[in-house]
Order: structure tokens, then C-alpha cells, then sequence
């Protein structure tokens, strides 16, 4: 690195030598970082990579997506990168932030902001800074605010982030007060970068976090929604999901969690099924093949919420919570409704969690091929994350339990493959399809049709497939039986 890339004067110490291998880790796109950077400057104006790029970087884990900040307002940014960016994108212009795209690159320049909350809407009020270090003052976290100005790459960080970023402390620029006074979303922003990146919050950050957890309820169900699906599909979602419920931002949009602390597991496994949860969820992140599985980790962490509404004492003392995966079904699906998560994914987290204790029971060789086929139909696509999350939910410490379970779910799984191969389990459907049935019984399509085909699809579950001959004649049967035909 040139002497134009050493820290800036503002910096409270160096760059050690692994730290200024990761900034420079900036030269593999620095031919697109630096000649952007030289438009501005050619046009009057700054560039600095901020933010997450920058430490990223210092994490040495740069990635595609470079985010920038200048002096320049939108309109004169666009006149800057015209002609030279291959496509740009205009939608954060009323949030002074331009997109485009060069090299594969997808970069992001926003004018410098000053940008705050007037303590009672739920929208920020954006309004255009004036220097870098008020720029930087505005970000949420010290690890966030640190700055390469381009092309020279001198590194500015007036806040100490380097520091916070080598000790993995989560820390404010100004106070957390005034942080989260300006956007309280930042307090879950917080507990997922807990999350995301191993770190700890601050005392001072834990401490304006529990004080104003309230506050959460100003901003939109969505933008906590996409903080809550980053924070739980981070690395660690643990740590983030406990500073939820410690500081209480959980019971600001989901007190089902918090809820789960007061119910005591009917198995003695854990101290409390908020425990146990954690666990599950735990468990569910191991089975993954390859990146975050929303769904898993979501029913995982809402498959029991439906206990603290069943719960229920015998007269031998024994704590049940029976049907509580109806209950905790109807729950979730309320829950993700309200945060506005899409229907399509609401419908399979909860499915999941109503599905989730159907296995219980199997090992005492009860199930029939007939429930076999059942499990398979009723889970349908969703069937590979029902073995995960099953598989999940036995956190027994009882080694021998443990390794009952395990083996009765490995047999539960050959059973499957076995009828599956002879069966085709993945299309379970009647063996006549609607035209045949109109055809055979001389009806127009309607109500009949529809109970006819689930009539034969009772008998497709419970005896496995039938040949045409066979198909015809019970649908005949069932025909006579509903006084249709003589």
C-alpha cells in the first residue's frame, strides 16, 4: 500500500500488518472502486467506500456489493456515472442513494446524510450532510463507521472502530440514546450483528436497549421483520435471539418466545422450553447442507410456542401440553401474518409445526404402511425438513433415549424409502383422475367429482395403490353407498 493509504490522522492508532492486508484486499476491485473515485474527484467531489464494505474488508470477507458515500446529490452522482456504468437503478434516490452496476461490481452511492427518526413517525427523514465525519457520526455501530477515501485510499475512523472491530464489541458512535433515538431499529440491527458476526454489545448498548425496547414499536412490521430473518439466519442465531429476549425487543413482536421462558418441559430436559427451543434451534442450523433454511430455523424456533396455552398438570404432578401443535400451529401463523412475512412461507413454517410431533409414537410400532403414507402425503415437499426438524426436537440428555429415538427415526426413514420405491409416495393422489371419474359415473364436473376423488385418494392412502380394474370397481362401491347409481 502507497504512503496515500496510510491511516488518517483521525485514526486512534495503525492499521497493524493483517489489517492493512485486508484493506488492501480493496486492490481486486479497486479498478472499478479507483476510477470511480477519480470521476468524482475530476467532477469536484468526494468518494468514500463506507460501512459494511469497509469492514468486511477488515474481516477479510469483501464481497460484490460496495456501498459509497460523497458529497454529491443524486442528480450530479448520475451525471458522474453515466456512460460509464453499464446499468443504474434509481430507487433509493429519495433516500440520496444511486445504484449501479460495473464488472460484475454492484455499488451504491449515497449523498453524506443526516439522516434521523422525529421520535413519533415510523419513516426516516432524510436530510443531505455536509462532511464525511457527520456522515459517519450518523451510522448505527463504530465498526459501520469507518471510511477509504478513493482513489488514494486513505482510511478515516474517528470512532474507534477498529478497535471495537478487533476487541468484537458492538458499539455506538454517539450515545446509544441518541442511536437508537434516531432509528430504534438499530437495537435489533444490534442483536444481528450479534448474530451475524460473534459479537458482543457494549454494557452501555445493552443497557439503552432494554430501556427502550419500547421504542421498537415505531418502525414498520416489515423492516423488523428483515432484521429478525437476517439476525435468525446468522451464523450464531443464538446469541442474537437471547439479547431478544434479555433486553426485551422480543416482546415487542414476538412474545411467543419470551413466553416460552415461564413453561417448564414436561421431560425435566432443560430448564424451561425456552431452553429446550434454543436447543432445537441449534440442532436445525447442524442439518444444514448449505446456507441459511429460513423455514427449518423458523418452525425450530416456534414448534413449541403452543405450550404455555396447554399446559396442564395430572393428578400424578406430571406437566402435559397436549395438542399444543395445533394451538402453536394457529399461533405461528398468526405471529408471521402480523410481521408480514409472504403467505407462501407462512404456510409451510406452519405446517411444520403442526406436523412436528407426528413421529412420536412410531418406535412402539403402532404405525401402519397406511400412517406411513399419510406422514408422506401430509408433508409433501416439505417432508425433507420435517426429518430435520424431528430430528431436532430430541434433545433428551438421556443417551440411551436419545439413540432410541435416533434409531426409530432411521427406521421410520428406510420405511419410507421402501414404500416409496414401490409405491411412488411423492405423487400419493387417486388412481382415477377426474375425467375417468365423470366418465365412469355419467356426472358433470362439480361437488360430486371433488368427493369422489377424495374418497379414492382415503383408499390410495390407506391400502396403497389399486389397479384400474380395482380403481373402477370401489368407485362404483362408493358410488351405490351415496345412492347415486343402483
Amino acid at each position: 500500500m502507497s504512503e496515500a493509504s496510510a491511516p488518517h490522522a483521525a485514526d486512534r492508532r495503525e492499521l497493524t500488518a493483517a489489517q492493512r492486508n485486508a484493506v488492501a484486499e480493496l486492490l481486486r476491485v479497486s479498478p472499478v472502486a479507483d476510477e470511480l473515485g477519480r470521476r468524482f474527484v475530476r467532477a469536484g467531489h468526494e468518494l468514500h467506500l463506507v460501512g459494511g464494505s469497509v469492514r468486511d474488508a477488515l474481516l477479510g470477507r469483501l464481497g460484490d456489493d460496495l456501498d459509497f458515500c460523497t458529497d454529491a446529490h443524486p442528480d450530479e452522482t448520475l451525471r458522474i456515472v453515466k456512460g460509464w456504468a453499464e446499468s443504474i437503478w434509481e430507487t433509493g434516490r429519495e433516500f440520496g442513494t444511486i445504484g449501479l452496476q460495473r464488472d460484475g461490481l454492484r455499488l451504491e452511492v449515497t449523498t453524506f446524510r443526516a439522516e434521523s427518526y422525529d421520535q413519533v413517525s415510523r419513516n426516516p427523514v432524510v436530510v443531505y450532510g455536509t462532511s464525511l465525519d457527520e456522515d459517519l457520526k450518523r451510522r448505527d455501530f463504530t465498526i459501520n463507521a469507518m471510511a477509504v477515501s478513493l482513489p488514494e485510499h486513505r482510511f478515516t475512523d474517528p470512532h474507534g472502530g477498529l478497535d471495537d472491530l478487533s476487541a468484537k464489541v458492538i458499539r455506538t458512535p454517539s450515545t446509544p440514546g441518541e442511536s437508537f433515538g434516531d432509528d430504534p431499529l438499530r437495537m435489533l440491527r444490534a442483536a444481528r450483528f450479534a448474530a451475524q458476526l460473534r459479537f458482543a454489545v457494549h454494557p452501555d448498548v445493552h443497557t439503552a436497549m432494554t430501556e427502550m425496547a419500547a421504542d421498537l414499536d415505531r418502525i414498520t412490521a416489515e423492516r423488523v421483520r428483515d432484521e429478525f430473518t437476517k439476525l435468525l439466519c446468522g451464523v450464531d442465531p443464538i446469541t442474537g435471539l437471547r439479547l431478544l429476549v434479555d433486553t426485551g425487543l422480543a416482546e415487542r413482536f414476538l412474545p411467543e418466545l419470551t413466553g416460552l421462558k415461564l413453561e417448564i418441559d414436561e421431560h425435566a430436559q432443560h430448564k424451561d422450553v425456552y431452553e429446550h427451543t434454543l436447543t432445537v434451534v441449534e440442532n436445525a442450523v447442524s442439518f444444514e447442507e448449505e446456507g441459511c433454511d429460513f423455514i427449518l430455523r423458523m418452525a425450530a424456533l416456534m414448534h413449541d410456542v403452543g405450550k404455555p396455552a396447554t399446559k396442564a398438570v395430572g393428578s400424578d404432578g406430571r406437566v402435559s401440553f397436549h395438542h399444543h401443535e395445533v394451538v402453536g400451529a394457529r399461533l405461528t401463523k398468526a405471529r408471521m401474518k402480523a410481521m408480514r412475512y409472504p403467505k407462501e412461507i407462512t404456510a409451510k413454517v406452519t405446517a411444520l409445526v403442526a406436523l412436528h410431533l407426528r413421529f412420536y409414537g412410531y418406535g412402539r410400532g403402532e404405525w401402519t404402511d397406511s400412517a406411513v403414507r399419510r406422514y408422506v402425503a401430509d408433508a409433501g415437499d416439505l417432508l425433507p425438513r420435517l426429518h430435520k426438524l424431528t430430528r431436532s426436537d430430541c434433545t433428551t440428555r438421556n443417551r440411551r433415549k436419545a439413540a432410541q429415538l435416533a434409531a426409530d427415526y432411521d427406521a421410520l426413514e428406510d420405511r419410507i424409502a421402501r414404500i416409496a420405491a414401490e409405491e411412488d409416495l411423492a405423487r400419493v393422489r387417486p388412481d382415477l383422475d377426474g375425467n375417468a371419474i365423470m366418465e365412469l359415473l355419467g356426472v358433470p364436473p362439480g361437488p360430486v367429482v371433488g368427493r369422489a376423488w377424495k374418497h379414492l385418494k382415503e383408499q390410495r392412502l390407506e391400502h396403497g395403490p389399486l389397479d384400474r380394474d380395482a380403481a373402477e370397481a370401489e368407485l362404483l362401491r362408493w358410488a351405490r353407498a351415496e345412492g347415486m347409481i343402483t
